[in-house]
């Protein structure tokens, strides 16, 4: 498939809302106090985030955001955007950044306990927070960055062109918002964060490319970066593993929800194949796009809209982009079948690959 065009600024403006100074260092104020107060033994533990109490405690912090920005994360919870993303700018990061994790694991999150929580605080007025183990080790906050000799990989450790996709579309409780935090942006500021939403593309798609998408024809092969690694050998998750045969739109006809993915997804058959090309023609014409810039915070609808990257050139000097990305549900307790009590860490996927 050819890769896709960079996207029209225009929509931009459109989902985008800027912290002003004084909200800022308000919001800066009650997450510092929030990081202070957290447990300092083992602090650096990633799974320390992963208590109901400190998620608690966040969650009771995150009311006293500034009141603008706590009405358009609930506004955009409620009723989303024709965009099916918001952009948050001038959110508070930790002043003295650590260099950007050369593999993908920043070493102690405590390090980093200003975006951590601002970032978790934003996260609770979309709804819970979940991870996977099969993924990142199951860390509520993951770094995404570039990391040498990955570069060509369709996954977050790649620099090339990321193909857009629904996030962990394979996974039978996906995330409903995915969260990237910027700490640091690329060397030459080429990386285009992008998006599309279906509600825009579907006006573009014939009745018959609809009617194909709403079939079951289509698989998703798991990413190798979301493997039993970190969670136990045999989780029969990575490369090569696909889902379940599902549709690619769900749900009520004007409004649907939209599970794609340009670079993983099979379709069972031509006609299937047909419409996926088509709706990926429709996605390119309705994408918006921005370069993120440290403080920048972008949502995502998962439910109803795609997202990728435009490619850009790391340099491995400690100073590459960096992202830190985490995921919400509107219902956590729907996947209470594969969470031990109290955690918000989903078990690896049984062998088939979905329950």
């Amino acid at each position: 498939m050819p890769t896709h065009r960079p996207p029209v600024a225009g929509g931009v403006e459109e989902v985008t809302f800027t912290l002003t100074a004084q909200e800022r260092d308000q919001f800066r104020k009650v997450a510092a106090e929030v990081a202070d107060g957290l447990p300092h033994p083992g602090l650096a533990d990633p799974a320390l985030l992963d208590d109901p109490g400190v998620l608690a405690d966040i969650e009771i912090a995150a009311r006293w955001l500034p009141p603008r920005l706590a009405r358009e994360l609930s506004r955009f919870r409620t009723r989303g955007n024709a965009h099916g993303t918001l952009i948050v700018r001038n959110l508070p990061v930790d002043d003295d950044l650590p260099p950007t994790p050369a593999d993908g694991v920043a070493p102690d999150w405590a390090r980093l306990p200003l975006a951590t929580v601002a970032q978790l605080a934003t996260v609770s007025w979309l709804g819970d927070v979940i991870a996977y183990a099969d993924e990142k080790s199951g860390r509520l906050v993951q770094d995404i960055v570039p990391v040498r000799g990955a570069e060509r990989r369709q996954e977050n450790s790649g620099s090339v062109m990321l193909e857009l996709h629904t996030e962990d579309g394979f996974h039978p409780f996906k995330p409903d918002f995915v969260t990237l935090l910027c700490l640091r942006a690329d060397h030459e500021r080429r990386a285009l964060t992008s998006t599309g939403a279906i509600t825009r593309a579907l006006p573009r798609l014939s009745a018959g490319c609809v009617a194909t998408l709403r079939r079951p024809s289509f698989r998703i092969r798991h990413s190798s970066s979301f493997s039993g690694a970190g969670a136990g050998a045999g989780a029969g998750v990575g490369e090569g593993a696909v889902s379940m045969p599902l549709p690619v739109l769900s749900g009520p006809d004007t409004e649907p929800e939209l599970t794609a993915d340009f670079h993983a997804m099979e379709a069972d058959d031509e006609t299937a194949a047909r419409a996926l090309d088509e709706l990926r023609d429709a996605m390119l014409a309705v994408l918006v796009g921005t370069v993120l810039d440290a403080g920048d915070l972008i949502v995502v609808d998962n439910r109803a809209a795609v997202h990728g990257r435009t490619g850009f050139r790391p340099r491995y000097d400690g100073q590459d982009r960096w992202l830190r990305r985490c995921f919400a549900v509107a219902d956590l307790r729907r996947s209470r079948g594969l969470r031990t009590s109290g955690s918000h860490v989903c078990a690896p996927l049984p062998a088939e690959g979905r329950p």
